[in-house]
């Protein structure tokens, strides 16, 4: 009979059953590559067929910013704290955008991957981790974009005061990125059995823009009451409202910053939502081929 030699490699390994809230930072980052091929493969996909490519990436934000302009600014004649209309409005779309996409990509990693989930093995987590990551360039397109507007603000004379809040802005991103995840993968765990939440949740998603303070900013509703409370405490519940404010005081002097309070609620939330939707998403990934 032959001998196990001491350097044989398994390709199985055999492990007891994980828990509900456990992450295997370990295995994900082992499959760093797999990472890798699907951030490159997201990015490179979804303009691989179109004329203009990438500048969409601009092309968007920018009419859209000229919409907000024409509509809010113009007919509905909503102020922007004294700042640039382009400079308001593209701030907030650049960081709503971000948390949107990542959202609508991690809220349908079970469906869209469910071909591949089916035929081979690597951690699940990996689908909406990459899809989070990829937004990031995006993210980054439009950012440029934004410093671009605000340069020739700068140069005309007619340039917002940025403040130290400032430094908060990779923070803040990270939060952004965590809420997104969070939500995303608990709408994603939801939707491989009820698909109707899916359109649900896509009508929710409009909606929740208009609840967080990116037309408009939070001062015009401070003072005001919506059933004996006050709209901006209520407003600030959304726990995306502490985070853009943040970035609009800090990037161009708006308002007054929300506080620390607010910002230490949000970061709890994103880490009680992305606990719970580990535990879900935990959960559902062991049998969600049997009813995807």
């Amino acid at each position: 009979m032959s001998q196990t030699t001491e350097n044989e490699n398994w390709t199985t390994v055999i492990k007891p059953r994980t828990g509900l809230f456990e992450v295997n930072l370990k295995e994900i980052w082992d499959y760093r590559d797999l990472l890798t091929l699907f951030v490159k493969r997201t990015i490179t996909v979804q303009y691989k067929q179109t004329i203009l490519g990438p500048l969409w990436w601009l092309i968007q934000p920018a009419l859209t910013v000229i919409m907000y302009m024409v509509v809010f600014g113009g007919i509905a004649g909503i102020p922007t704290d004294g700042i640039p209309q382009p400079l308001f409005y593209l701030g907030g779309v650049a960081m709503w955008q971000y948390f949107a996409d990542c959202l609508g990509k991690t809220s349908n990693t079970f469906v869209s991957n469910a071909g591949i989930f089916g035929k081979v093995y690597f951690p699940r987590l990996i689908m909406p981790l990459s899809g989070v990551i990829s937004n990031l360039v995006r993210f980054g397109i439009q950012l440029g974009l934004f410093v671009i507007v605000y340069l020739y603000y700068v140069i005309v004379g007619q340039a917002p005061s940025p403040n130290w809040y400032l430094l908060l802005f990779p923070f803040l991103v990270v939060m952004l990125a965590g809420l997104a995840l969070g939500f995303g993968i608990i709408i994603s765990s939801m939707t491989t059995k009820y698909r109707d939440l899916q359109i649900l949740f896509s009508f929710f998603v409009s909606l929740w823009m208009y609840a967080t303070p990116i037309v408009y900013p939070l001062s015009q509703v401070a003072g005001k009451k919506v059933l004996g409370l006050d709209l901006a405490t209520i407003m600030c519940i959304n726990p995306v409202t502490p985070v853009i404010e943040t970035f609009k005081h800090g990037a161009l002097g708006a308002g007054e910053f929300i506080g620390w309070g607010w910002l230490a609620y949000s970061f709890v939330v994103m880490v009680v939502i992305l606990a719970i939707g580990i535990l879900v998403f935990n959960r559902v990934q062991k049998s969600f081929l049997d009813t995807v």
